[in-house]
């Protein structure tokens, strides 16, 4: 099965914007990893778009302050998973859904929670370069 995620830790976080009970977290880029079925390769490519929580808060809208900033980690949950340091590509879910974002150089922590996300990735993915699996020294 080909699979695709984003890479959490490294993406860049540019805004966080509230439209009535919608929370927009807005990555400018965000890098994905694709697998293909029975390669060792993975690839790497960047692709902007949002993470959008529905019936949703910002914890603390003093984050927006840190922001630009690298993305150094985190949990994004939806009903029974969390998802640490990476989202699926699709990602879309009705129920309890939150995340608790690291920002790089920053002691904020970007925390929504919510009812409903769902990731919005705009155009197409651009590639940047394959990961070859290292070797270790015998």
């Amino acid at each position: 099965m080909d699979s695709t995620s984003i890479d959490l830790v490294g993406s860049r976080i540019v805004g966080v914007e509230t439209e009535g009970d919608s929370v927009r977290v807005r990555f400018e880029p965000a890098y994905l990893i694709k697998t293909m079925t029975g390669s060792v390769e993975r690839t790497r490519w960047w692709q902007n778009g949002e993470l959008v929580f529905n019936e949703a808060q910002l914890e603390d809208s003093a984050v927006r302050d840190a922001l630009p900033a690298d993305c150094d980690g985190g949990d994004v949950s939806e009903n029974i998973y969390t998802y640490r340091d990476m989202l699926p590509v699709p990602l879309e879910s009705a129920g309890q859904a939150s995340c608790a974002l690291k920002l790089k150089g920053s002691e904020h922590l970007l925390k929504v929670t919510g009812h409903g996300v769902s990731l919005q990735l705009e155009d197409v993915a651009k590639y940047i370069e394959h990961l070859r699996p290292t070797q270790s020294a015998g």
